[in-house]
């Protein structure tokens, strides 16, 4: 391994350090005026082959870096209304200044093309007339079309292959991170154009000071001034009846923005997800989160599989969101943003398993039916002023949860055949508040910051028959491990209930000097969890006792971390570097006197993180990264009272382990092609990770598959190292967009299992690849396949029975026999392998859809899962057991829709 790490190190410097040539100068009239966005490009002599590109400031002035072997290279500088100039020179450091001569020509006809992909600075603009199909509506539909760019399943925009940082329209963060809405139902036709901003600062007074590694996407739509939206409606045939719809309104104007979307289906779109925040920005403007609950305790679960979500998801969702935007000052630099978005969601899931316990020599077989049901309400109000003199902002955020979930779960082992009834009761309030303000001081910036969240959350877990429960157990002075037994009839209940309240405060200033800006930083964490449980069932034997202190938790978990910092970065036309060195003082206090815990920790940590990039040849970048974190648990580590997580077994925490204490050292390395000229982009990289624990986790499972966990003192280590590459072309000549993938993941971890000490390895492969063709008129094609291929190996796992094989593709053809008239074909294949037993998912759709172009209305009539598949069937390797599991789909169902366009 250290040998693969030297010569990838190797690799990465030489590439970027090679021959690196940089050429600069000015370029004026003949009255020796600069002339302004003049392109210069450095090509290879005799050829038509650009190496670098540069273009000119307001100022006349350029830079141009780039690598060649060639001696000499052919520099040539273009600009409108003046006379080309090619001159060929030495491969050398060398200041050249070019005068231009006006050069005045007859135009007889004009014809104007749009360029696909032009570049400017770190913006980089995308024509998406040049991407889109015919069957594209929305602005989603042709963004996983463009090269560089990825959108995930859930949502996420990728650019390069990380998460952007920002989304805007018409330069407004209206969604502020929730940018689903917009992506999946801004219509394509009110887009201009998709700018990517690269290392975007997304606070204006940081900009030119604290550097940034992330991008950001800006949607310039056609009109400053835009009423649009998309709305579909849907009804279809199966059981039951379905329905679908979606109505989402949108505003965009040069004061205030809005976007208004009510999504309701029972067909198996998971349309609640869009309000999830999947951009958060920068740090310096406060802390936000997708708020969720401490869900300690749960119901057993049927599997999900690994499918599309459409193809099983059995739901029955109502899902509205409203978000407003406006400038409430004549400057328009103070805005007022408010959001809102409410949940109501029904879901069904079942899953049948036959699971074989390899270190145990036994099989048994369990079924779950699940019925989920999620209500919950959010409310956020931000003010937010983000300008050159100052920045501030200020989020409120407010969360109800009034979620239950069910099971019907049944187990058939050596004991025999069992069933239980599961019932959870989940609600949860929330309030967080956050506050930044960056203030100019003469020279300096001060920054503060403060952020306050309380969280109140109350779950309660009823098994009835208690006797479905078999849970393995020990009594005092006896190794001998028993089963519970229960008294037939009787009723299993687990209450739990947490109270939390996180604080964090900070103030730091900001010296800049020649490129490099200084911020020493002091600031002071809060919190305090306060966990109360109780377990209660009758055994018949009263063994044990669930009335002693063993089965209840009265716990007060404290966390005070004072910390004092000092960030460095620089900002240059080439370089960036944004690093910081924190000092941490952790006191960490957990008590519950009645179940004998009284632990402490006082230790001073350091913390130390960088990232260094460096462009180079107009078209790379190249990246470093490191840092250490320490992380000391939280309550979840700190009790001592038993707690019944799930029906699949008790959560055991010894009141004489200490606090836990993970250190994690990661490093990286990355370099990145993009060039917009020749419409190749390209990333490879390298990511290291080593976690060291001293509490390990250790579990007594039966042969019911039921399992006790505790976790023991004992050093431990998890290491983790992967390599990526991925490369994408638009060939524009055949209209086809192009990608290949490929992800090696190498990790190791270990764990203690009814006493062993089991080492696992796991060894796990990805190789993707993504194809979009629109050369033809009459048919276009979508095409993404992904083979995977892994290896688990302990004791246990030895030979080819931790091997697993995958192979997934997404097929959509769309054909265009007539004007308006669109008919498409669906295919997803999942195939699954593991030794000799292979499962093979094949899904079929079909489609016609008649345009009214006039009324920019679409008329659609859909056949889903033609086969009427009823059940997915796959395997999986965990630890030392092998699971074959059957899981329901939906059935085959027809739906007919009219989509439309508000305006």
């Amino acid at each position: 391994m250290k040998k693969n790490i030297s010569l990838f190190l190797m690799l990465f410097i030489t590439v970027f350090t090679f021959a690196q040539k940089t050429i600069s100068g000015k370029i004026t009239d003949d009255d020796g005026v600069g002339i302004p966005s003049a392109s210069v490009t450095i090509e290879e002599p005799g050829k038509d082959a650009i190496l670098a590109y540069g273009i000119t400031n307001s100022k006349g002035e350029y830079k141009v870096t780039f690598t060649s072997p060639e001696s000499n290279v052919d520099l040539k500088v273009k600009a409108f209304n003046l006379k080309s100039l090619t001159k060929q020179i030495s491969n050398s450091d060398q200041t050249l200044n070019f005068k231009m001569q006006s050069e005045a020509t007859e135009i007889k006809e004009v014809q104007l093309k749009t360029k696909m992909i032009t570049a400017r600075g770190d913006t980089i603009s995308y024509d998406l007339k040049a991407f889109n199909s015919k069957n594209d509506r929305t602005l989603a539909d042709v963004m996983k079309k463009i090269p560089g760019i990825e959108v995930n399943t859930d949502g996420t925009i990728l650019y390069q292959g990380n998460a952007i940082n920002k989304f805007y329209v018409n330069g407004k963060d209206l969604m502020e991170g929730g940018y689903g809405t917009i992506n999946n139902s801004l219509p394509k036709d009110a887009v201009q154009k998709v700018e990517v901003l690269e290392n975007h600062q997304p606070v204006k007074i940081l900009q030119d000071k604290v550097p940034s590694d992330q991008a950001a996407i800006n949607i310039k739509l056609k009109n400053s001034v835009t009423m649009t939206g998309r709305g579909e409606v849907g009804t279809g045939f199966g059981e039951p009846w379905l329905w679908n719809v979606k109505l989402t309104p949108m505003f965009f104007g040069q004061k205030s923005q809005w976007v208004v979307n009510y999504k309701t289906n029972n067909m198996g779109e998971q349309v609640e997800n869009e309000g999830n925040i999947l951009a958060f920005g920068s740090g310096w403007e406060g802390k936000r989160s997708n708020i969720s609950q401490n869900n300690w305790l749960s119901v057993e679960n049927a599997d999900a599989p690994n499918l599309p979500v459409k193809r099983y998801l059995l739901n029955s969702v109502h899902y509205l969101s409203a978000n407003y935007l406006t400038n409430i000052d004549k400057k328009k630099e103070w805005e007022l943003k408010a959001n809102a978005n409410y949940t109501n969601n029904a879901v069904e899931r079942e899953s049948n398993a036959i699971t074989t316990d390899i270190q145990q020599g036994i099989k048994y077989n369990t079924r779950f039916l699940n019925n989920f049901y999620t209500d919950k309400l959010k409310g956020e109000l931000i003010f937010t002023k983000n300008a050159k003199k100052g920045f501030f902002k200020n989020t409120t955020t407010f969360s109800q949860f009034w979620n239950a979930d069910r099971a019907f779960a049944e187990r058939n082992d050596k004991f025999g055949y069992r069933y239980g009834n599961e019932a959870l009761q989940s609600p949860t309030s929330s309030f967080q508040n956050s506050l930044s303000t960056i203030i100019p001081w003469k020279e300096k910036m001060v920054n503060f910051k403060s952020y306050i969240s309380y969280q109140n959350d109350k779950q309660v877990l009823e098994i009835s028959p208690a006797n479905y429960l078999l849970i393995p157990y020990k009594e005092k002075d006896d190794d001998e491990i028993k089963n519970m037994k229960f008294a037939p009839g009787s009723i299993a209940l687990q209450s739990f209930r947490i109270k939390s309240l996180d604080t964090s405060h900070s103030a730091n200033i900001s010296f800049t000097t020649k490129g490099w800006t200084f911020t020493p930083q002091v600031g002071i964490d809060f919190s305090t969890d306060k966990l109360t449980t109780n377990f209660d069932a009758i055994t018949e034997d009263n063994k044990p006792d669930f009335s002693t202190l063993a089965y209840e938790n009265d716990l007060k978990f404290t966390r005070v971390n004072p910390s004092a910092s000092v960030g460095i970065n620089y900002k240059s036309e080439s370089w960036s570097l944004f690093s910081s060195f924190p000092v941490n003082f952790n006191n960490i206090k957990a008590e519950d006197q009645f179940r004998n815990v009284s632990k402490s920790l006082n230790k001073v940590t350091f913390t130390p993180n960088i990232f260094a990039q460096y462009s180079f040849a107009s078209f790379f970048k190249a990246s470093m990264s490191g840092g250490i974190s320490n992380n000391f648990g939280d309550i979840q580590t700190a009790y001592a009272g038993y707690i019944l997580t799930s029906p699949g077994g008790f959560s055991i925490m010894s009141p004489e382990n200490p606090i836990p204490q993970t250190t994690t050292k990661n490093g990286g390395v990355r370099l990145e092609y993009r060039n917009p000229l020749n419409n190749l982009f390209f990333n490879v990289g390298y990511r290291l990770s080593d976690a060291k624990n001293n509490l390990l986790a250790s579990s007594v499972v039966n042969a019911s598959g039921i399992s006790m966990t505790e976790y023991i003192e004992r050093e431990n280590k998890r290491t983790s190292n992967s390599y990526y590459a991925e490369i994408g072309k638009y060939f524009p000549k055949f209209k086809t967009n192009a990608s290949f993938s490929f992800n090696n993941s190498l990790s190791k971890s270990q764990l203690i299992r009814n006493t062993d000490l089991i080492d696992n390895k796991t060894d796990a492969n990805t190789l993707g690849f993504k194809l979009n063709n629109t050369y033809f008129s009459w048919m276009s094609i979508d095409f993404n396949a992904t083979k995977t291929w892994s290896k688990q190996s302990n004791a246990y796992l030895t030979g080819n029975l931790g091997k697993i094989e995958g192979y997934t593709h997404n097929l959509n053809v769309f054909f265009y026999p007539l004007e308006g008239h669109t008919l498409g074909f669906y295919w997803d294949q999942i195939n699954s392998k593991l030794g000799d037993t292979k499962f093979n998912n094949g899904f079929f759709d079909v489609s016609y859809q008649f345009s009214w172009t006039k009324k920019k209305v679409d008329f659609e009539l859909k056949w889903m899962n033609i086969a009427d598949r009823k059940v997915f069937e796959k395997v999986t390797v965990e630890d030392a057991t092998i699971k074959q599991t059957t899981m329901q789909l939906r059935p085959s169902q027809v739906m007919f829709t009219v989509k439309f366009n508000f305006k």
